[in-house]
């Protein structure tokens, strides 16, 4: 089955965005120390939130946002509380990786990269709004990158 050109450009731009974080184009920034350890942490958070959303998606997982015709959907474990934990992690390790290594050139880009999963996850929140028709109900309940404090 042909993808929508709409997956392509989103994981052509994510993909793009992901080469240009491993570049330094800028001069490092003056942190202090405990900015560069809390930095260290939530990278390494960001990447267990992602690894165990993957890996709670087996086969429903694709780098594309629209679902698998044979997909189910998946509210349990990280998804009972966030809508996009794989999105949230990779923010998670971005941003502290780019705070660990002092990088003004990798916050810029995990910012960029924010925008690019908020319209990323608009566009797949649609697709899996057509696909499930509980995927209102639990839009409503669930957060998108973070729990949700308080329900309306």
């Amino acid at each position: 089955m042909k993808k929508p050109i709409a997956d392509l450009v989103f994981v052509s731009g994510q993909f793009v965005l992901f080469v240009l974080y491993i570049f330094e184009l800028l001069p490092k920034l003056k942190l202090p120390f405990f900015v560069s350890v809390t930095g260290l942490f939530i990278s390494i958070a960001g990447f267990a939130v992602s690894l165990l959303s993957v890996l709670k998606l087996d086969q429903n997982l694709t780098v594309y946002p629209t679902p698998k015709i044979d997909s189910e959907l998946i509210t349990t474990g990280l998804y009972k509380y966030v809508r996009h934990p794989i999105y949230a992690g990779i923010l998670f390790f971005a941003f502290g990786f780019a705070l660990f290594w002092s990088s003004g050139f990798k916050l810029l880009i995990s910012i960029i990269l924010l925008i690019w999963f908020w319209f990323k996850s608009v566009y797949e929140e649609k697709k899996l709004s057509e696909k499930y028709s509980n995927y209102k109900q639990y839009q409503h309940n669930t957060g998108r990158f973070f729990p949700k404090i308080f329900k309306r």
